[in-house]
C-alpha cells in the first residue's frame, strides 16, 4: 500500500499544506522545529485515530486558529481511500466521506510502522510504554482488541473510584463483583490478543535481529501477566480486594502486563547498553512490519522520525534494501545522500514544504 495524497490545515505550524508523495522513497529535510514531524504525526492520526506526541486532540490546532483538518489519500491493491480528521471542540473522522462513530472504524485502512525517537527508550522506562507499544501493533490488525481494550480501562477506572468510595464512604463491597466480572471478561479476548501478536513476534524477530547484529546476539521476547484464565483472574482480583481497597485502586491486572526482551539471556532494561536498545526496537519495527505484511498481503507505510541519520551509509543502504518495496516517509535535518533514485526529496522551512529536484552525483 501507499499513501498518495497529504492535506493539512490549520495542523500544528502548517496553515495550508498539501504534499503528493512518491510510491517508494520520500525524504523531509530541514532544520529542527519547522514541522518535518508534524506530517508523519498527521499521518500516524489518519491510521490510528489520536496522536502519539499529543495528550489531548486540541495541541495539534495552530495556536492562531481554532479548528484543524487533515486528509489522506491511499492506495491498497484492492481499493483506493481517503481518511478525513477534523477537530476542534470534538473530533470528527470520516472514511471516504462517511463519518464513522468510534476510532476503531479507521484502523486496519491505513497501516503504518512507525520509528520515532522515543521509541529507543521503550525497554528503559516503566511497563506502561511496552503495553502501548503492543497496543498499538495489534490494533491496526485487530479492531476488536481497542474496543475490548477501552472498555477494560473505562471499567478499571469505576472499579477504582468505587474502591474510594468504600474507604470513604463505607460502601458495600460486594457490589465489586460486578466490574471483577466485566473485567475478567474483557480481559480474557485482550490476553488472547496479545499472546497471538506476541507469538508472531517471537517467530519473526529471531532471524531479524541476528542479521542486525551480523549473528552477535540472540534475541527473546517474553509476555508477562497476571492472567491465565477468566476464572482464576476473577478469583485474582477477588483476592485482593481488601488490598485494592485500603489502596484505592487496582492492584492486579492486564493493565499491569509487560513485554521483557533479552539480549543473549540478559535483560535489556538491566544490562542492554544504548547501541543494543537502539537495535532491539528496529528488530521489533521490522518484525511488526513483517506481520502486517503477512496479513494484509502488502506492506503498510514506513515512518521514519530522524532515525536515518544515525546510521552509516553502509548500514543506511542496508537498511533500505531489506525494506525494499515499501513506501517509506524519512524525516532528517540534513539532505541524505541515497543511491536508490526512486525517490522524492522535500524541504521544510518556515511552514512550508517545497519538493526539491534530486540529481544524481556522478
Amino acid at each position: 500500500m501507499y499513501i498518495d495524497k497529504i492535506k493539512m490545515q490549520n495542523f500544528r505550524n502548517y496553515v495550508e499544506q498539501e504534499i503528493t508523495l512518491g510510491k517508494n522513497i520520500n525524504i523531509f529535510y530541514g532544520n529542527n522545529a519547522q514541522g518535518k514531524t508534524n506530517i508523519l504525526e498527521a499521518i500516524y492520526m489518519s491510521a490510528i485515530g489520536k496522536s502519539y506526541r499529543a495528550g489531548k486532540d486540541r495541541e495539534v490546532i495552530n495556536v492562531n486558529k481554532d479548528f484543524a483538518k487533515i486528509e489522506i489519500s491511499y492506495a491498497k491493491k484492492d481499493r483506493d481511500g481517503k481518511v478525513k480528521i477534523e477537530i476542534s471542540n470534538k473530533k470528527m473522522i470520516y472514511l471516504n466521506d462517511i463519518k464513522v462513530k468510534k476510532i476503531s472504524e479507521i484502523l486496519g485502512n491505513i497501516n503504518i510502522v512507525l520509528f520515532n525517537p522515543d521509541d529507543i527508550n521503550i525497554f528503559k522506562d516503566g511497563p506502561s510504554k511496552r503495553r502501548r507499544l503492543l497496543d498499538i501493533m495489534i490494533s491496526q490488525l485487530r479492531p476488536a482488541y481497542l474496543y475490548n481494550l477501552n472498555m477494560y480501562e473505562k471499567t478499571i477506572e469505576q472499579r477504582n473510584n468505587y474502591l474510594k468510595q468504600i474507604k470513604f464512604e463505607n460502601k458495600n463491597d460486594e457490589m465489586l463483583e460486578i466490574w471483577d466480572r466485566k473485567l475478567s471478561d474483557y480481559a480474557e479476548v485482550i490476553n488472547f490478543y496479545r499472546k497471538e501478536f506476541v507469538q508472531k513476534l517471537k517467530e519473526k524477530i529471531e532471524d531479524i535481529h541476528k542479521k542486525i547484529t551480523n549473528n552477535k546476539e540472540k534475541v527473546r521476547i517474553e509476555y508477562i501477566s497476571d492472567f491465565t484464565d477468566k476464572e482464576e483472574f476473577f478469583k485474582l482480583l477477588e483476592k485482593n480486594r481488601k488490598l485494592d481497597i485500603i489502596k484505592g485502586y487496582t492492584v492486579k491486572g492486564i493493565h499491569r502486563d509487560d513485554l521483557k526482551l533479552y539480549i543473549n539471556e540478559n535483560d535489556i532494561e538491566i544490562y542492554g547498553s544504548q547501541g543494543q536498545h537502539r537495535s532491539a526496537i528496529l528488530s521489533i519495527k521490522l518484525s511488526e512490519l513483517e506481520i502486517i505484511k503477512d496479513e494484509i498481503e502488502e506492506k503498510p507505510v514506513l515512518l521514519l522520525d530522524d532515525f536515518m541519520s544515525e546510521l552509516d551509509k553502509e548500514r543506511r543502504e542496508s537498511f533500505l534494501e531489506d525494506v525494499k518495496d515499501t513506501q517509506i516517509i524519512i524525516t532528517c535535518t540534513d539532505k541524505l545522500e541515497l543511491t536508490n533514485e526512486n525517490k522524492k526529496i522535500f524541504y521544510v522551512e518556515n511552514r512550508k514544504c517545497r519538493r526539491k529536484k534530486y540529481r544524481l552525483k556522478k
